[in-house]
């Protein structure tokens, strides 16, 4: 008999009125994004599926229709013509089978034969403290209709020497074979990779462990959302590790998201690292996606939340956001991560301004759905930098030290706070010279900072009062600044 807790419902288990009420609790939330995707209802969390396909973007995320706890997960699904404009579209996966009988789990999409391949986790749950998991697929045609392939599951279960905690399948293709990267771990609680391999991207053949070579092999418990993406003639390997102890001011969020550079070598399995780091240095960031865009650009799209927290929309019955769209390049064996040019649409009303501040200059703003593109020169200023979500009552503090070559994300001064535990700061290094670059992208409940073209990025969820939306500008010396500030509409 099939296990089951409460929570492992799927839509068609809801009524018509159970609906109404759930979109009716939260539809008029002011801190519902504009145009950053989240849900009507209901839990988001990873990104799956991203894809390019037929003339349409089509992206997937992970959702809970029935409240903000993680239950039984089904595939949402949006497409949009120019990656910044989103429909809603039906329910792509419903968990119904045995082979997913507590979750239709992340995954992601390759198109084959001129379909779109989704491939996704299908989680069972064998009791209250056990799991397996099988590796499924779903085929979307040309018309966007979307079967469960007959032969799913495709690989069942896990291999021997891994506990049920396997899943996310990443699918690429190369020198015409077709492989699978899927996040595990060992039996000894260890994360790792393990690889399947297809000729056709249906029957799937065990290959073993990837090996990261001048890498910690012990990094955390779990490793999970593997990616894979070739650019500019490197490498790159992304990944959500699990159980990662702090390094000074980094991996400080419950579960962090690592890239590492170099090459991989599928004859013998081992990606050969040349560089490593924290992808980003926010506190809502995790589960990323990448995928290639209409003009072949490698885009990322992450879940901007983490884990069993209680945020302050749960009340109103939905629960994270994903990020902006951001195109991913490598320089200096270094990620660099800018919102993708189409956030150029969204641009209604623009103001700019030059001028110079010491101590604190206002700058009047009565919405937080924005972009903000500013140039500080600091001159003889060592402490400097903006505030966001102004008000009487709080703000949110972005800060540069020219002497300590810092830059710091504080959010402990705004008046609804969560996720207190794992800190209210976040800070990075960060090499002053004359003048810094940053882009913020402003949406009611979320935030992302770009520094210097992408060198840094933060993104933080905040719920600001009503009234918190001006723009400040501070600094202990005499400091120069320019800005340009566009409106945004709506997006989803």
């Amino acid at each position: 008999m099939r296990y089951k807790e409460p929570k492992h419902r799927t839509i068609l288990e809801a009524t018509t009125e159970e609906l109404v009420q759930l979109l009716e609790k939260s539809k008029d939330d002011n801190w519902k994004p504009i145009y950053h995707i989240h849900p009507e209802f209901g839990l988001l969390n990873d990104p799956n599926g991203l894809a390019y396909f037929n003339g349409y973007y089509h992206l997937f995320h992970q959702w809970y229709p029935f409240g903000t706890t993680h239950g039984m997960k089904h595939w949402a699904h949006l497409k949009s013509k120019n990656l910044v404009e989103w429909t809603r579209e039906e329910v792509a996966l419903i968990p119904t089978e045995d082979y997913e009988a507590h979750g239709a789990y992340s995954g992601t999409a390759i198109e084959i034969n001129n379909q779109l391949y989704l491939y996704y986790t299908g989680n069972i749950k064998l009791d209250k403290f056990n799991r397996s998991a099988n590796q499924c697929l779903a085929i979307m045609d040309d018309k966007g209709n979307i079967q469960k392939h007959p032969s799913n599951a495709l690989i069942e279960g896990v291999p021997q020497g891994y506990t049920g905690h396997v899943r996310d399948p990443k699918v690429f293709k190369k020198n015409g074979q077709y492989y699978m990267i899927l996040g595990a771990q060992r039996l000894d609680e260890t994360g790792t990779f393990i690889m399947y391999q297809s000729p056709d991207g249906v029957d799937w053949s065990f290959l073993g462990e990837l090996t990261l070579k001048n890498f910690n092999q012990n990094l955390g418990y779990m490793w999970e959302c593997p990616d894979f993406a070739e650019i500019d003639g490197k490498d790159l390997l992304i990944f959500s590790p699990q159980g990662v102890e702090v390094q000074g001011e980094k991996y400080k969020n419950l579960f962090n998201v690592t890239y590492v550079i170099g090459k991989l070598d599928l004859d013998q399995l081992i990606f050969e690292v040349e560089s490593f780091d924290e992808f980003e240095r926010g506190f809502d960031f995790y589960a990323t996606q990448t995928f290639k865009g209409k003009e072949n650009q490698t885009l990322l799209l992450a879940w901007a939340g983490l884990g069993e927290f209680e945020y302050p929309t749960d009340i109103f019955g939905w629960a994270h956001c994903l990020t902006f769209p951001r195109e991913i390049r490598i320089k200096d064996n270094k990620v660099i991560q800018i919102p993708a040019k189409e956030l150029e649409l969204l641009r209604l009303n623009k103001v700019s301004e030059a001028g110079q501040c010491q101590g604190f200059s206002l700058l009047e703003n009565d919405t937080n759905t924005y972009e903000l593109n500013m140039i500080l020169t600091p001159n003889d200023a060592n402490i400097f930098g903006i505030n966001l979500s102004v008000s009487k009552e709080e703000r949110l503090v972005l800060e540069f030290n020219q002497k300590n070559q810092t830059v710091t994300l504080d959010r402990s001064e705004l008046k609804h706070q969560f996720v207190e535990e794992f800190g209210t700061y976040r800070q990075a290094e960060l090499k002053i010279g004359e003048k810094i670059e940053i882009k913020v992208l402003m949406d009611n409940s979320i935030v992302e900072i770009f520094i210097n073209n992408g060198e840094l990025a933060f993104t933080s969820r905040l719920f600001p009062l009503e009234n918190s939306t001006n723009i400040e500008i501070f600094s202990d010396g005499l400091m120069s600044y320019k800005y340009e500030k566009y409106l945004l509409k709506h997006g989803i």
